[in-house]
């Protein structure tokens, strides 16, 4: 190689090396953390199979789980659901997030639901500083909910549920003079749903939730120490084209934020620490569209997107897809999802698979997984 070519590939090789450091320096990592995050995990294996995708597809058994509004527009009288969610296959067999949901009609424009959620984090051996054992326990969290929902017109409904939420994590274990006990809160859910279909079943479809409104959670006795639960803002619409009686076709997207604080740049000083873990559960979902420190650009990256399809064949075969998008400095969750579904008469079967996608991005805990759930259809449509 020639000296000029020499000196081209090293000042590639150094605008390269600048250009990185730059962009590190620009785009640091500073994730939004909050506690109880399996509530902020896909249950349901029909949305699973379309990218998470949940807030205005069309009501089924799981509706609750993602926007309350749309329950009172299931066809049928009744149903229920369990789920079966794997977690961390690939390192552990003994981890995992388990769904109970249901629904019952109360007359043509209300209905009310329910739903159970249990994680479990297998079993730890807990040590101490020094590597010795102390004891071993199972963490567990779970989360129960009673909502109501209601049709105002033909086309719009509205519906709000309340939430428990319990978690286990340490099973009262001490470090010094720290005690780690259960913590407890109290949450509700705010969901909006408009069905814009035609009578043929064609049209668009939107939704809007709020969900996991509550109070901070704390695991010790210290005041300060209280740490945020997931609360999010849900946006999303569908699209649906039915080609005729068997066959038909959706189209959505999702757009979900978390209202929590963001956590302040790291160095952060003790002060900017204080006022983060101090700030007021109401101020946060306000101020969390205008805390990031990097400014409007930063706070953008903080909106995670969802994009699905669904095929059904008369109405008993499904086939699904979708994909995950969460920008890389606020965790770098990305994934392409596949699904099936089975229905016959009054009992049907969902499965959904997950694929990571994309260079240097984070392992999902439910990468290449196969989670599925059991359909209970009530009274439903006979035809």
């Amino acid at each position: 190689m020639r000296p000029t070519a020499l000196k081209l590939t090293a000042a590639i090789l150094l605008f390269c090396g600048i250009s990185s450091t730059v962009k590190a320096q620009v785009e640091p990592i500073n994730v939004v953390t909050t506690a109880v995050p399996f509530l902020r995990i896909s249950p349901d294996a029909r949305s699973g199979g379309m990218g998470d995708l949940g807030v205005a597809t069309s009501p089924d058994a799981s509706s609750g789980l993602w926007n309350i509004g749309k329950v009172a527009f299931n066809q049928s009288k009744s149903g229920l659901v369990a789920s079966y969610t794997p977690w961390l296959k690939q390192l552990v067999n003994d981890v995992y997030l388990a769904s109970l949901t249901g629904f019952v009609k109360v007359g043509d424009n209300q209905a009310f639901s329910g739903s159970l959620r249990y994680f479990s984090l297998g079993n730890i051996q807990f040590t101490d500083g020094l590597g010795n054992d102390l004891q071993t326990f199972r963490p567990r969290e779970f989360g129960i909910d009673v909502g109501y929902s209601r049709q105002l017109t033909k086309k719009n409904g509205i519906g709000v549920a309340l939430k428990y939420i319990n978690s286990n994590l340490a099973g009262g274990a001490s470090v010094g003079s720290t005690t780690y006990k259960t913590g407890s809160a109290i949450a509700a859910d705010l969901g909006y749903y408009h069905d814009g279909k035609s009578d043929a079943g064609s049209g668009w479809t939107f939704g809007a939730t709020l969900t996991n409104l509550g109070t901070k959670i704390a695991y010790t006795s210290n005041a300060d120490s209280k740490d945020f639960i997931p609360a999010n803002l849900g946006l999303g619409t569908t699209y649906t084209s039915k080609f005729n009686a068997q066959n038909s076709i959706t189209f959505g997207l999702d757009v979900n934020k978390l209202l929590v604080p963001t956590p302040p740049a790291d160095p952060a000083t003790a002060q900017q620490l204080a006022d983060y873990r101090n700030k007021s559960v109401l101020s946060s979902w306000f101020s969390s569209f205008g805390d990031a420190p990097g400014g409007f650009s930063e706070e953008l990256k903080e909106f995670q997107l969802s994009l699905g399809a669904e095929y059904w064949y008369n109405n008993q075969f499904a086939v699904r897809t979708g994909y995950f998008y969460e920008n890389k400095t606020k965790g770098n969750r990305r994934y392409f999802t596949m699904g099936l579904g089975l229905k016959y008469q009054t009992f049907g079967l969902n499965f959904s698979y997950l694929l990571p996608s994309g260079s240097g991005v984070s392992q999902n805990p439910l990468s290449n997984t196969l989670r599925f759930s059991v359909v209970f259809d009530f009274a439903g449509d006979k035809k």
